[in-house]
């Protein structure tokens, strides 16, 4: 689908048309149409294809993942240079202030998927179909999404119920607590688990797992410990998800959507973008900047040598964990296996900025048969594993543990991700209390490296003060609001602390 770039808060609710095109798995790639907002919604096709819009708001969320490590202790910013992507940088360093550009893209995509939900929410009793119930519960999973990535990245936000914002909005909506934000995403999650389909129609659509996940995830990140058990336990004991045998194949192309998969966020390589939108792709654009700078040779191919993983977290793996060659590249290594490679010419790379001689294996550019539209940089057709049964597991494993509720449901879910990640039970954790927890906490790292969620995980767990370089306690844990919408807003929303 086509995305359009708003640029705040407020111009989004000068949005007064619909103008889509479509590649997702589930609709017409071919279907376009351009009609009066306030005179829409009269067919179930209406509904469907606004759903559709607002489910092509999660291929913006590339960036929310790459800088999600990228602000963590296990990546450098990386890049040509220093000033490679300045707001990269900025966040990497933790001197990022409220002009940072790419915090304004995470501010501005994610609300526009708000949006887009309020948008259909706004006149969900305009006509009656078939299969409604079902729709609005999509709907109202993508806004508890799109909501919790704000929440977690900026706090509390601006909230109106089941209505878009409009025109000076700005200067009355307050900016709603962190409770209050995490109150609407727990009610659209605990609707959308009850209405939901526990099997997709269609590759990409949401499941109740994915709802009754991601409600405990949220839960998890508020510490109410038995809420979470219980949400994630539900998905656990529904016999719908299982760990993938193969880690490594579970990445790769022929990987996607598998049986570990409980919500994946689609991308193709139909349509292509450029620097101008990088929205726009539909693409995982993460995949390209986190590509082996000027790279020659078999598997992979090129990108920016973004997001370079550190030694340290190269350390943090095991001996004799299977996993760490599949998240981590060491392409000195990889170069020396692969001598031989095009009659003995070898593998070519260049050296970036911070180069660490590691790279984002999971997610690293694949080579391709055919080309895709635009710069093969930016539209790598790789999907972005959001919410994998793994995550699920030690999720669950956490909430039991630190709510003192079941430490031996806790070491068993643990055990039965790293019962894989060695393929043996000589690895087994033993321990309870305090020092399981560190257990738990230290397989999250080596088993979803990677993966977008570590910063998240320190700030959540009180660890990121001396784990994270130039972390500053009571700032870093939130990023700024951009200066736009503190200034449309004229003293009705008060920049984070710090700030």
């Amino acid at each position: 689908m086509k995305k359009y770039l708003f640029t705040t808060i407020i111009t989004l609710a000068l949005f007064s048309t619909i103008s889509i095109s479509c590649s997702d798995e589930f609709v017409d790639p071919k279907v376009e149409y351009s009609i009066d907002s306030e005179n829409y919604f009269n067919s179930k096709a209406d509904y469907d294809q606004a759903l559709v819009a607002t489910y092509d708001l999660l291929q913006s969320s590339y960036v929310n993942v790459l800088l999600g490590e990228i602000a963590s202790d296990n990546t450098l910013a990386g890049g040509e240079s220093p000033t490679d992507v300045i707001g990269f940088q900025q966040i990497d360093d933790m001197i990022h202030t409220q002009t940072n550009s790419n915090l304004r893209d995470i501010w501005n995509w994610m609300f526009a998927g708000v949006q887009r939900a309020n948008y259909i929410l706004e006149f969900q009793d305009k006509t009656d179909f078939e299969g409604k119930t079902q729709l609005l519960a999509e709907t109202r999973f993508l806004r508890a999404y799109y909501q919790f990535e704000l929440v977690k990245w900026f706090g509390g936000i601006p909230m109106k119920g089941d209505a878009r914002f409009k025109i000076g909005d700005e200067k009355t909506v307050p900016r709603a607590s962190v409770e209050e934000v995490y109150a609407s995403i727990e009610a659209d999650l605990i609707f959308a688990a009850a209405n939901l389909s526990p099997t997709a129609s269609q590759k990409g659509r949401v499941t109740k797992g994915a709802a009754q996940a991601l409600l405990g995830k949220a839960y998890l990140y508020q510490n109410k410990f038995a809420e979470a058990a219980a949400a994630l336990d539900s998905v656990i004991t529904s016999g719908k998800y299982s760990l993938q045998a193969d880690y490594n194949a579970m990445f790769e192309l022929d990987g996607e959507n598998g049986t570990e998969s409980v919500f994946e966020v689609q991308y193709t390589d139909v349509e292509g973008a450029g620097f101008g939108c990088l929205q726009c792709s539909e693409g995982n654009v993460a995949v390209g900047f986190s590509g082996i700078r000027n790279y020659s040779g078999p598997l992979f191919s090129s990108g920016f040598s973004f997001n370079v993983p550190t030694k340290e977290a190269a350390d943090a793996f095991e001996a004799g964990d299977k996993r760490k060659d599949v998240a981590i590249l060491d392409i000195e290594a990889w170069a020396a296996a692969n001598t031989n490679y095009d009659g003995g010419k070898g593998v070519s790379f260049g050296k970036g900025n911070e180069d660490t001689g590691y790279f984002n294996r999971k997610y690293l550019p694949r080579k391709r048969s055919s080309e895709a539209q635009g710069d093969l940089n930016l539209t790598n057709p790789n999907n972005y594993r959001a919410i994998r049964y793994a995550d699920v597991l030690l999720m669950a494993a956490e909430a039991y543990n630190r709510g003192g509720s079941n430490d031996g449901k806790a070491r068993t879910y643990l055990n039965e991700v790293r019962r894989r990640a060695f393929g043996d039970n000589n690895h087994d954790i033993s321990a309870s209390g305090a020092a399981l927890t560190d257990f738990i906490w230290a397989e999250r790292r080596v088993e979803l490296l990677g993966e977008g969620h570590r910063f998240f995980d320190l700030v959540r767990t009180g660890k990121a003060v001396g784990k994270i370089p130039g972390f500053t306690a009571n700032k870093n844990e939130l990023f700024p609001l951009p200066i736009e919408e503190i200034q449309f807003a004229n003293g009705n929303w008060q920049q984070n602390p710090g700030y």
